[in-house]
C-alpha cells in the first residue's frame, strides 16, 4: 500500500474533525475523496502530507509512519504560493534547483523545460504571476510540484478558485498526466463529475468527520466529459453519488410557521404569496429589445453585446448561460439599472427601466451584507425602505418570515460577520426576496460556494420562488443549476459582440428537486443540448448568422 490510516482520529482541542479513518490507498491508485466544506477534507490531506499530525492512530507511507513532510509525497493546494517576483520557469525551477542540486545546470534547465511544457506554459516561460490568469497560475503550481517528481501527488481542491472551463481543462490534463505516469493520486473536491472523471475509487467524507461510503469508477479511461453525458454506468453513478451526499448532508428545509402579512410594497406588487401566486400570467412582462453595450475604450469602441433580443413573461425564470466574457453579468446589470443601456431598451410591466429600484432586487456572487448589522438588520434595511405604509411588526414579520424560510430561523440575531459564506448567501437571497421585486436578478449567486453547499442553496432558492413565482433572470455557468432552476435556458455566444446562440425550453415538471431530475427521462437530453453549445463556443468560435427564435 502507498498510504494507510489505521483508526485514525484528529480533535482541535475539543473539537473532532476526523474520527475512526480506516484507509488504504494502492500504489498508482487515483482516489476522489468527495465531501461537504468543513467535513475535514483538507485535515486529512494535511496528514497524508505529514504537515499535521494524528491525535489518534497512526499515518503510514509503504509502511512507515509519517512524522513530517516528504519530497515522495508532492502536494499541490487551492492557492497558489507562487514568488510573485519570478517567472514561469523561476518558480518551476526554484523547486527543481531545491530537489536536484546534484544535477548540472543544462540538466536542471531541461527538466524545468519539460514541466513546464506538460501542463502548457512553453509560450509564457518569461511572464509572472501578475500577468498570468487564475488558471495559468495553477498550472505552475502543478509543474513545479511535479518537477519534484514526487512518488505520489496530493491534491487539495486545486481546481476550486477556477472558472468552469478553465477547471475543466486543467482535470483533463492532471489526467493525462496521471495516466503517463501511473503516480498514485489522491485528489480532494467537492465536484462529483470532477470526481468521476478522474478516479478509479471515490470515498465519501460524512460531515460527522467519518468515512462514508465508496464508489468504484469503472468507466473507461480516457473519460470524454461529452460522450459521458449519454453513457448510462456514468448517469447510474452520478445518481448514486449525488443521493448520497444529498442525504448525509443536506439537512431538510425548514418549514416555517410564521404568516406572511398582507402588506404591499412602493412599487406597487402585493408581497402575500397567495396573491402573488394568483395574479396572471403576462406575455412580454419583461422586454430586451435589440440591447447594445458598448465600452469606450484606448483603441476605440468595444462591443460587447450586440442585438441582444428576448422576451420574458411574467412568473418565468429564466437561466443565462455562456463561457466567461461572453456578456451574460453585463445584460443582468443592465437590466438592474446599474449599467447604461447603449442602444435598444428594456421595459418591465410596460415601463422602460432607468437607473436602479427596488422593484428590481439583486442576489449577487458576494451577498454584500454590512458586517456589523445582524442577519435580521440586514434584511430590514430594504423592507422599512420598500413597506413605508406597514406597521413596524408587520415589516418584521415580513423580515422573519423570508430568513425562515431560506434556513436561519435560528440564526436571524446573529452578526453577519460571524456567518459561514453560505449563511450570508441565505440571508442575501431572503433579503431579495423580502422586497416583493418584480424581478429578480441573480448573478452568480452560488459561484463562490462549493458544490455541495451550492446544491442546497438551489433547493432554497426554488422552494422560496416557486411560492411567490417572480419573474427572474439568474446567470450562471453550472449546466446543471442552469436546467434545475429554468423555464428555458438561454445561451451566449463569445463576447466580443456577444448575442443569444441559442434558447432551450426546460419542459421538466415542478417542483423539482436534484433527485427527481436525474431520475427523469429527459434530463439529460437537456443537459447535452446545453453542454454541445457550450462545447461548440469552448474555443472562441463566432456566432453563425442565423435567425433566432426569441419567443
Amino acid at each position: 500500500m502507498s498510504i494507510s490510516f489505521k483508526n485514525v482520529s484528529k480533535s482541535y482541542g475539543e473539537a473532532a474533525v476526523l474520527k475512526d479513518i480506516n484507509l488504504d490507498v494502492a500504489e498508482g491508485e487515483f482516489v476522489v475523496i468527495l465531501g461537504f466544506s468543513g467535513t475535514g477534507k483538507t485535515t486529512l490531506i494535511n496528514l497524508m502530507a505529514g504537515l499535521e499530525m494524528p491525535t489518534l492512530g497512526e499515518v503510514t507511507y509503504k509502511g512507515v509512519p509519517i512524522k513530517e513532510p516528504g519530497r515522495e509525497r508532492g502536494v499541490i493546494f487551492q492557492s497558489y504560493s507562487l514568488m510573485p517576483w519570478l517567472t514561469v520557469n523561476g518558480n518551476v525551477a526554484l523547486a527543481v534547483d531545491t530537489m536536484f542540486p546534484e544535477l548540472s545546470k543544462a540538466e536542471r534547465v531541461a527538466k524545468v523545460d519539460h514541466y513546464v511544457g506538460m501542463v502548457g506554459l512553453s509560450h509564457a516561460t518569461t511572464r509572472r504571476p501578475a500577468e498570468l490568469s487564475g488558471g495559468m497560475r495553477q498550472r505552475v503550481n502543478v509543474a513545479r510540484a511535479l518537477a519534484m517528481d514526487p512518488e505520489m501527488l496530493l491534491l487539495d481542491e486545486p481546481l476550486s478558485a477556477l472558472d468552469a472551463l478553465t477547471r475543466a481543462n486543467l482535470a483533463d490534463e492532471i489526467e493525462a498526466i496521471w495516466d503517463k505516469d501511473k503516480k498514485t493520486c489522491v485528489l480532494i473536491t467537492n465536484d462529483v463529475d470532477e470526481a468521476i472523471i478522474l478516479a478509479d475509487r471515490i470515498i465519501a467524507l460524512n460531515p460527522d468527520g467519518t468515512l462514508g461510503d465508496e464508489f468504484k469508477v469503472s468507466i473507461p479511461r480516457p473519460r470524454d466529459r461529452i460522450a459521458m453525458n449519454n453513457d448510462p454506468a456514468f448517469k447510474a453513478l452520478r445518481g448514486q453519488v449525488t443521493n448520497y451526499l444529498m442525504d448525509v448532508g443536506i439537512a431538510a428545509k425548514v418549514d416555517g410557521t410564521r404568516i406572511l402579512p398582507e402588506v404591499t410594497p412602493i412599487h406597487g406588487v402585493p408581497a402575500a404569496v397567495a396573491k402573488a401566486q394568483e395574479s396572471g400570467i403576462e406575455e412580454k412582462f419583461l422586454n430586451f429589445s435589440q440591447l447594445d453595450k458598448v465600452y469606450p475604450t484606448p483603441k476605440g469602441p468595444l462591443t460587447v453585446v450586440e442585438d441582444f433580443d428576448l422576451k420574458i413573461n411574467k412568473g418565468e425564470f429564466i437561466s443565462l448561460i455562456g463561457h466567461s466574457g461572453c456578456g451574460k453579468s453585463t445584460v443582468l446589470t443592465m437590466a438592474a439599472g446599474l449599467n447604461p443601456i447603449s442602444r435598444g431598451a428594456i421595459k418591465l410591466d410596460g415601463w422602460n427601466v432607468e437607473g436602479a429600484d427596488p422593484e428590481r432586487a439583486v442576489v449577487f456572487q458576494s451577498p454584500n451584507l454590512f458586517p456589523w448589522l445582524t442577519a435580521k438588520e440586514n434584511v430590514a434595511i430594504g423592507v422599512d425602505k420598500v413597506y413605508p405604509k406597514a406597521s413596524q411588526a408587520e415589516r418584521q414579520d415580513v423580515v422573519e418570515y423570508y430568513l425562515e424560510r431560506v434556513g436561519l430561523a435560528d440564526s436571524m440575531d446573529k452578526g453577519a460577520a460571524s456567518l459561514s459564506n453560505g449563511m450570508k448567501q441565505r440571508v442575501g437571497i431572503a433579503r431579495a426576496f423580502a422586497l416583493s421585486p418584480k424581478l429578480l436578478l441573480l448573478d452568480e449567486p452560488f459561484g463562490m460556494l462549493d458544490s455541495l453547499t451550492r446544491w442546497e442553496l438551489q433547493e432554497v432558492l426554488m422552494e422560496v420562488w416557486s411560492r411567490t413565482k417572480v419573474t427572474a433572470i439568474c446567470v450562471t455557468h453550472d449546466v446543471d443549476e442552469a436546467i434545475l432552476l429554468a423555464d428555458r435556458v438561454v445561451m451566449m455566444t463569445n463576447g466580443p459582440q456577444a448575442t443569444i446562440g441559442k434558447i432551450t425550453d426546460v419542459k421538466l415538471p415542478r417542483p423539482r428537486t436534484r433527485k427527481a431530475l436525474l431520475e427523469h427521462p429527459d434530463y439529460y437530453a437537456y443537459r447535452q443540448e446545453v453542454l454541445d453549445f457550450l462545447e461548440e463556443y469552448e474555443h472562441g468560435a463566432k456566432p453563425k448568422p442565423k435567425a433566432i427564435a426569441a419567443e
